[in-house]
């Protein structure tokens, strides 16, 4: 649950907002607030971000390293269930973020954490959209990213909510597999669609020039570069 590729995508290629404020609904370790913080920046623009999680260790050691960052006064985080947070604040963000729970409740997992991050149980797709549909700025945007089919499902579940898919990031690990993710930005605006496709590796296994593009001001360099 700490660092993923899911997660690294979305902090680098979510939509950044033009007055620095953004919600992260299921915050886990902090990875994309911190992200999300770092672009904005070096955009110059003060970050304002809530961080929304759960479950209670991913809070504390979300806290721990947003407190070790650049940015400790920039992220503030939730120790709270989005369903009753959304019930309590008059907030409104110009730009909402999610890497949601997926898989649909099944057998028990033996990480508890791990199966709240992993599994609707706590927090349905329904129950998402309808929590960004209270908290987003009427021109905003709400972003998430979810495997290839669950994703095809979930636009399917948000235009039947209202909601209008403004861009689709297609994610394949290379070019000639299947995609196996969709990072997907909607709006309660109709518009067009932006479609575009990342392939993660070349053919050689190497990250791709467009994956080190878009993610290459995240990573450490190796021991010899």
């Amino acid at each position: 649950m700490k660092v993923s590729t899911d997660g690294i995508i979305l902090g680098a290629a979510a939509p950044l907002p033009p007055d620095g404020r953004v919600l992260d609904i299921g915050s886990g370790s902090g990875l994309i607030s911190l992200m999300l913080a770092q672009r904005l920046h070096a955009r110059g623009t003060p970050p304002v971000i809530d961080a929304i999680e759960l479950e209670a260790t991913a809070v504390e050691q979300s806290r721990d390293n947003i407190a070790e960052s650049p940015w400790p006064d920039s992220i503030t985080v939730h120790h709270a269930d989005i369903l009753h947070w959304c019930g309590g604040t008059e907030s409104r963000y110009p730009v909402i973020v999610s890497n949601p729970p997926f898989y649909t409740p099944g057998p028990g997992c033996r990480n508890p954490a791990r199966g709240m991050a992993r599994y609707t149980g706590t927090l349905t797709h329904e129950g998402l959209l309808l929590s960004a549909k209270k908290l987003l700025t009427a021109d905003g945007l709400f972003c998430v990213i979810l495997p290839a089919e669950t994703g095809h499902e979930f636009t399917r579940l948000a235009q039947a909510c209202g909601w209008h898919l403004r861009q689709r990031l297609t994610i394949t690990e290379y070019a000639l597999r299947a995609p196996h993710r969709l990072l997907l930005v909607f709006s309660l605006l109709a518009g067009e669609t932006a479609q575009r496709t990342l392939v993660i590796r070349d053919p050689s296994g190497k990250y791709s020039d467009d994956y080190q593009a878009l993610t290459g001001e995240f990573y450490l360099p190796r021991p010899h570069e």
